[in-house]
């Protein structure tokens, strides 16, 4: 459990506003019981567990399925009645432990259905097994609404029989005892009424001792009375019996259910736990989709890199007002251990630092937080604040006191897995006794390998980043010109309080700005004026990042068109080169079916005819083809005439004209002895031995005469 200090450190990181978001998400008392003694884990598994249940329980959320924990119901006393031995249920109460073993089944269920999809959230029923016979025994005696059966025994059939009989019987004598007196003209206008569990007759007071029977009372103004016929007493009687008898038996039956529920008392305290947390939650992962909540990176070292990270009450208060929120990145590390953030008043400082503590607080309890899913949380042990007003009355302290006296139990029990909080260190004193001070503990600190956030407008802390290791600077940036705070928190250098640009704005006498500076001391202006004009740079220069961002976007989205545009020409020409090549082997496939209906021919003719050299003649025209051999030595011709053969290997580039058809094309790349030939504009594949290297002729140019 992590150490908190001082004791309202959570309040002050408003730690407490986010469990009451928390417990409004909440459906059972058992979740909101957790809310209230929630658990900021000092253990990377622990908190990296809950952290995996919300996750897995706002996937669920988010994708539209249903979770099946729908028991909300505070069965608490119910269930330690059942482990009592004697205690007895009612009808109503079994219902529920019915409902709640059912919900378990499920759930179970549900699980099986979706094949381990949620492990984290599964792993919670490990050592949960559904007991179908809590239900079976319930719903025997049991009907939907909480009522006994009659068939739960014998005897309470029998009883209701008896009393739907004489129940039946009373109702029709007491109906014709209501006509004879309402035509004896003795009822009153209300004719009827029951009183003391009785029907009884509502007769006018003057014929009370003319009608027969029990009277049980009398109208408030005395005009009437209320008898019960002396026809349907016995009735009445009976009815009486036999309901005390029905009430015995039912409580006989629900006894009986109780103690046969009683040896499942255990699992059944744990389906109304696992319930309970399941709730708990849900209600996390409702919060975390409230506030686009994501789960960060856990580490087991200490230390903080949050990317794009918002405070989650004003994530959700501007979500509300349709404003933005500006988002912070920060990093605390080995190297970099304290961060001292500084700049004008209600720029965002205190926001910041407590956006970090709140953050941390929220992913050592399992709850996600509202920043980038690469964001890195380490585990800390305990957290130091110190924010606001500390001043006490009661032990007449004045703030100052009261500051020094957190700031000796900073010093006194900080260490390497130490996070602390301070705003506006050293405020309260004399500025230079103060800012000394200050320096000092931060040193102290920092020497004590802890990390935190410190705010302040001390220029002696400003310019301890360069001095001491693991300080670095941070600034509020700040528009001078539309005199407004920008909360956003650059890291790297100090920030200027802007005091005499607040003054200036704000409408003071020229006169007494004036006098400001000249009282203010040369060096400390001197650095507060070098602080405001880089701040100014800084903001200059982020809007110009901005810009160039915006174009490196458009740049990048023009490259991905052409990329596709691009792709698209290449898939087109490599179409149209495999639609070539595939003609040519259909022309060549032509070729073959054709030579083989000649061949057949030959061999046919070769066994019919005499004349066996006209056969051979036609068989030299097949396989030699003639034309082709004479349009072979044409273009050998020409090849010789226009190219020398130049022989050797073949390269890349190189000339080369085939052996038999000689064709020259030019090579463009070579595999073993394989070739892809380019000729005209068509590449062909081709056996490289079939080919030879050439080289074109320079034709002679003839010299005109002088």
């Amino acid at each position: 459990m992590m150490h908190l200090y001082p004791a309202n450190a959570a309040e002050a990181l408003e730690f407490n506003k986010i469990c009451t978001l928390l417990l409004q998400k909440c459906r059972t008392d058992a979740a909101r019981e957790r809310v209230t003694s929630i658990r900021i884990h000092t253990h990377r598994d622990h908190a990296s567990r809950e952290l995996l249940q919300t996750l897995e329980y706002r996937n669920i959320l988010t994708s539209g399925d249903h979770f099946p924990n729908d028991f909300v119901r505070n069965i608490h006393k119910e269930l330690k009645l059942l482990s009592i031995p004697g205690g007895v249920l009612s009808g109503e109460q079994l219902l529920a432990v019915c409902q709640l073993a059912l919900n378990m089944r499920d759930i179970l269920l549900w699980f099986k259905k979706n094949n381990d999809l949620f492990p984290t959230l599964h792993k919670l029923t490990d050592k949960v097994t559904y007991e179908k016979n809590i239900a079976a025994t319930i719903t025997a005696v049991i009907d939907e609404m909480g009522i006994v059966r009659d068939n739960a025994s014998k005897e309470l059939m029998s009883i209701r029989s008896d009393l739907s009989r004489v129940r039946s019987e009373s109702r029709r004598v007491f109906e014709s005892v209501l006509r004879k007196l309402n035509k004896q003209g003795y009822l009153a206008d209300i004719g009827e009424s029951f009183l003391n569990g009785r029907r009884t007759a509502a007769v006018l007071a003057e014929y009370k001792r003319i009608v027969k029977g029990i009277m049980h009372g009398e109208s408030d103004t005395q005009k009437t009375v209320f008898i019960e016929p002396e026809e349907t007493t016995e009735l009445n009687n009976e009815i009486f019996m036999l309901e005390r008898a029905e009430s015995r038996e039912i409580q006989r039956i629900l006894a009986q259910c109780t103690k046969d529920l009683s040896i499942y008392s255990e699992p059944l305290e744990g389906y109304y736990h696992l319930c309970g947390v399941y709730d708990f939650i849900r209600a996390r992962a409702m919060l975390a989709i409230d506030m686009n909540g994501n789960m960060p990176i856990m580490s087991q070292h200490p230390g903080i890199d949050l990317k794009q990270a918002c405070h989650p009450l004003l994530y959700l208060h501007n979500k509300q007002t349709g404003k933005p929120t500006i988002p912070l990145n920060l990093k605390l590390d080995r190297q970099q251990r304290i961060l001292i953030i500084s700049g004008p008043n209600a720029g965002g400082k205190t926001v910041a630092m407590k956006t970090v503590g709140l953050l941390q607080m929220m992913a050592q309890a399992g709850l996600l937080i509202p920043a980038a899913e690469n964001s890195e949380i380490g585990i800390f042990r305990q957290i130091m604040v110190q924010i606001g007003d500390t001043q006490s009355i009661e032990h007449e302290l004045s703030t100052y006191s009261a500051h020094l006296q957190h700031m000796k139990h900073f010093m006194d029990f900080a260490d390497g897995k130490t996070l602390f909080f301070i705003d506006e260190l050293g405020s309260g004193s004399d500025p230079n006794l103060g800012g000394a001070f200050a320096e000092a503990i931060v040193e102290e600190l920092a020497g004590r390998h802890a990390m935190g956030i410190i705010t302040t407008h001390y220029l002696n802390l400003k310019v301890m980043a360069g001095k001491v290791k693991g300080i670095i600077n941070g600034a509020m940036a700040f528009d001078e010109e539309r005199l407004e705070p920008l909360y956003r928190l650059t890291i790297g250098k100090p920030g200027s309080s802007y005091t005499f640009a607040i003054a200036q704005r704000s409408g003071l006498a020229p006169s007494i700005i004036a006098r400001a500076r000249e009282l203010t001391q040369r060096e400390h202006f001197r650095l507060d004026k070098m602080l405001h004009q880089t701040e100014q740079q800084s903001v200059r220069l982020t809007d110009k990042e901005k810009e160039l961002d915006k174009l490196i976007k458009e740049n990048e989205k023009l490259k991905k068109h052409y990329e596709v545009i691009t792709d698209k020409e290449k898939q087109k020409q490599h179409y149209e080169t495999l639609k070539l090549q595939n003609k040519v082997k259909k022309e060549e496939l032509d070729y073959l079916r054709d030579m083989e209906r000649k061949f057949k021919q030959i061999i046919h003719d070769w066994k019919k005819t005499e004349n066996k050299q006209d056969v051979i003649n036609a068989a030299e025209n097949v396989l030699f083809r003639k034309k082709q051999i004479q349009a072979n030595a044409s273009a050998a011709k020409k090849a010789d005439k226009n190219y020398d053969t130049v022989g050797g290997l073949p390269s890349p580039g190189d000339l080369v004209r085939n052996k038999v058809n000689h064709q020259v094309g030019t090579v463009t790349s070579i595999k073993d002895k394989r070739a892809v030939i380019q000729i005209g504009k068509l590449p062909f594949t081709v056996n490289i031995d079939e080919w030879v290297v050439v080289r074109k002729k320079i034709k002679e140019t003839k010299k005109g005469a002088d």
